[in-house]
């Protein structure tokens, strides 16, 4: 009888994939536990070293090393020890199988499918294989977990990771900060007035310029331009004054 029926290889810092079974159960609890194992893949950083989280039918098992992890979905019956000499002997099979430069360097989701083939060895091993014939290897693992026990996490912390919660993202909604101007001093007030008279007195003299000039000759255009041209300096010279009165009125 299978006890292992889902492995998986991730990188640690971000969670990314980078290889997997491809021979997996698709009843609805057991596709509801990979959900929860890919939450928790995306903070492993949190959990440095061996945990476990188990449920009714199924646990879910993961160790890490520098920045590759190996996870497990796992029945119940499957014993912790077992658990995790097959994912410290998948851990060993991927290191030696790619550098961690090329781990590094991944930037798409399993990256490394091909290492499909050794999970599935190393699975069917572990499945199949009578436990007389890996003894030595269990023992040394049950004294670790001894010495130091793996993390143990609830099916809550299964369900959020990295601010996600049953697939659905939490909006926070923050009020957007009011900005409102200064209002307009007494001196700010003069100078806009100011302004507006300096512009319609040059506004006059250039119109009266243009019917001179235009009875006149084509020549002294650049007379009329000498007048608009401080008419819409007038204009423009102080803008911040202009808003912010109108602010202030509205």
């Amino acid at each position: 009888m299978s006890m292992i029926f889902f492995a998986c290889v991730v990188r640690v810092r971000d969670g990314l994939p980078l290889s997997a079974s491809t021979d997996f159960y698709h009843t609805q609890d057991f596709l509801e536990w990979r959900r929860r194992l890919k939450s928790l893949a995306l903070r492993l950083a949190q959990y440095p070293g061996r945990g476990s989280a188990e449920g009714c039918d199924f646990s879910i098992h993961f160790s890490s090393f520098g920045d590759v992890a190996c996870m497990a979905i796992c029945s119940c019956q499957c014993p912790a020890a077992m658990a995790f000499c097959f994912l410290e002997t998948l851990w060993w099979e991927f290191t030696a199988s790619y550098d961690t430069t090329c781990i590094g360097l991944a930037s798409r989701p399993y990256a490394f499918l091909e290492f499909d083939s050794i999970i599935q060895k190393v699975k069917w091993h572990f499945n199949y294989v009578s436990s007389s014939q890996m003894e030595c290897s269990l023992e040394k693992i049950q004294e670790e977990l001894k010495l130091q026990p793996p993390a143990v996490l609830t099916l809550e912390d299964t369900d959020v990771a990295n601010g996600v919660m049953n697939g659905h993202t939490p909006m926070h909604l923050e009020p957007a900060p009011n900005f409102r101007m200064e209002p307009v001093t007494a001196l700010g007030i003069l100078s806009l007035i100011l302004n507006i008279m300096c512009a319609a007195l040059n506004l006059i003299r250039g119109v009266h310029l243009a019917e001179h000039s235009l009875q006149v000759a084509h020549e002294e255009i650049g007379n009329i331009l000498a007048f608009l041209v401080p008419f819409v300096a007038c204009i423009f010279q102080d803008p911040r004054s202009w808003f912010c009165w109108l602010d202030q009125t509205s």
